[in-house]
């Protein structure tokens, strides 16, 4: 496990008495993301919202941050992102905002404060394109969409 410094820094309106994101446990890869809001928002079964965190970060080059669902909020009232992972890359200046999505059968409310999502960070490979010869032959070939038997 390696450490990197991301500079951090909070929004003209954000609370800062919630503090930046910690790690949990020992070994945990995630941060916990909490709302930073003036209001409670509910949403509604199957509706998106937009929810800031209040918080700017400026991640080194080399590197990104992903925003990925909590396990206990999709499991008890089917909140998840529907762009999981979000994607932060290391030249984006700006809020980090996080889009929830209800999936549940009832309303949900987003509470000042409330944990709504994780933050992990990754390092990037960049690609550089071969467009020599033809595809190498596997074992399995073309087939994919279920084509190994297993749903």
């Amino acid at each position: 496990m390696a450490d990197i410094a991301v500079r951090v820094y909070w929004a003209n309106d954000a609370d800062t008495a919630l503090g930046f994101p910690t790690y949990a446990t020992a070994g945990a890869s995630g941060m916990d993301l909490r709302a930073n809001i003036t209001a409670a928002r509910t949403l509604a079964p199957g509706e998106i919202a937009r929810v800031s965190t209040g918080l700017i970060l400026e991640i080194p080059p080399g590197f990104e941050a992903q925003v990925r669902p909590r396990s206990g909020l999709a499991l008890r009232h089917g909140i998840t992102l529907p762009n999981a992972p979000g994607t932060i890359d290391a030249d984006y200046r700006g809020a980090l905002d996080v889009i929830l999505q209800n999936g549940g059968a009832r309303p949900f409310t987003v509470n000042h404060g409330d944990r709504i999502a994780q933050l992990v960070f990754a390092p990037v490979v960049r690609v550089a394109w071969d467009t020599r010869g033809v595809p190498t032959a596997t074992a399995r070939g073309k087939g994919g969409f279920g084509s190994t038997g297993v749903d």
